[in-house]
């Protein structure tokens, strides 16, 4: 009776540890934060030679601030606005918007980029992070043009 007893205390250990470990397993999913979200607004539909807006707007489920690159790619050449960089600090609390107005003359696929990188005095007291994966990221968003 003693040795079926122990396997019983054995088999529950293992079960409560499988589950243990499935509970855990299961709330850092849950508790996986954002390095960054987008609100992208821009038409997507233009007259050609018309001046449009496009707003990006950025924010951040980390805790800490990070240092962001901005910067637009496009299929076909623009001028103007369109090719700046455009360097800041987000934090948790505080999104940032980013604009670009730039004229559009025929149909264009564009490619907005979002980098974090370390780049020191952006970011208040040099305190930024940059995640081990996952620096570089992007939406592709077509104006069609009349």
């Amino acid at each position: 009776m003693p040795g079926l007893s122990f396997m019983f205390s054995a088999a529950t250990l293992i079960l409560v540890l499988c589950l243990q470990l499935g509970i855990i397993e299961g709330q850092d999913t849950e508790n996986t934060r954002k390095a960054l979200t987008f609100n992208l607004s821009v038409p997507s539909r233009a007259q050609r030679n018309e001046e449009i807006s496009l707003a990006l707007e950025l924010g951040t489920q980390y805790k800490e601030c990070m240092v962001i690159k901005t910067y637009l790619v496009s299929s076909v050449p623009i001028e103007g606005g369109f090719n700046y960089v455009q360097t800041r600090c987000l934090c948790p609390d505080y999104p940032t918007t980013i604009y670009w107005d730039f004229i559009v003359t025929e149909t264009a696929t564009i490619a907005i980029v979002v980098d974090i990188v370390k780049e020191r005095n952006i970011c208040p007291n040099d305190v930024a992070v940059v995640p081990i994966t996952g620096d570089r990221y992007h939406t592709i968003h077509t104006i069609y043009v009349n």
